[in-house]
């Protein structure tokens, strides 16, 4: 992912696009930045799932300010933002349709052989390591629940 968003910069410095050159160099900053706390601790440099988390959390980040923007009226901010995003989520997986999320908490309830909704954790794990970055765990979280009453 490194090599991507660097090229991504290149690319973007070369064609003098402002606003994707400050976002890529932001994305890049924060990558550094954890790379320093990873050396604190006696880690190695961040992983691609450590990047993907930075920048999943940068889109979080601007969506919020999205928000606020748009409902104080500030459609200029609120345009930075949403270029923002738009920006950012070309370096994440793509995220998984409905279907496709039914059938992934399908699976990992299979899997990890969950038979309640006390074992909530083991498909949420499950999921989290076959498909990070592609789904919303704060909005599958209730689906995984119905699915696991509607079994146990």
């Amino acid at each position: 992912m490194r090599e991507t968003i660097s090229e991504g910069l290149k690319t973007a410095l070369k064609a003098r696009d402002q606003r994707r050159t400050a976002t890529l160099r932001a994305i890049n900053a924060a990558i550094t930045d954890r790379d320093i706390a990873n050396r604190g601790d006696g880690k190695g440099p961040a992983t691609n799932d450590e990047v993907l988390a930075i920048i999943q959390k940068m889109v979080k980040q601007r969506e919020e300010s999205f928000a606020i923007y748009a409902q104080a009226g500030r459609a200029d901010l609120a345009t930075v933002e949403k270029e923002e995003i738009d920006i950012l989520n070309e370096f994440l997986p793509k995220p998984l349709s409905e279907e496709e999320v039914s059938a992934a908490i399908e699976a990992a309830i299979v899997s990890s052989g969950a038979e309640g909704s006390k074992d909530m954790g083991k498909v949420i794990a499950a999921l989290k390591v076959n498909y990070p970055g592609r789904i919303d765990f704060g909005k599958v979280s209730g689906q995984v629940r119905n699915a696991l009453a509607a079994k146990g």
